[in-house]
């Protein structure tokens, strides 16, 4: 991340924020792995974390927001012969 730019060029939202941290885990205790930073309340919110580190994920369009489920009522049709 060459500079490591704070908003997005495109849509101007925040980048170094907790949700797009490698040490963001809903889990664990304060939703972060790494012990050593300090409590972040708002994690959507740009922060000072010292030891943010950006994730590296590719993004997944969601194609159908209802697909699980209609999957899963195709499934019970089958089974229960409807």
């Amino acid at each position: 991340m060459p500079g490591r730019e704070e908003t997005c060029e495109k849509c101007g939202s925040d980048l170094k924020v907790c949700l797009n941290c490698v040490s963001y885990d809903r889990t664990v205790a304060y939703e972060c792995r790494d012990r050593r930073a300090e409590e972040i309340a708002q994690k959507d919110r740009s922060n000072f974390c010292e030891y943010f580190d950006m994730a590296r994920r590719s993004f997944v369009p969601v194609r159908d927001k209802n697909a699980r489920e209609d999957k899963a009522r195709d499934q019970l049709k089958k089974l229960f012969g409807d």
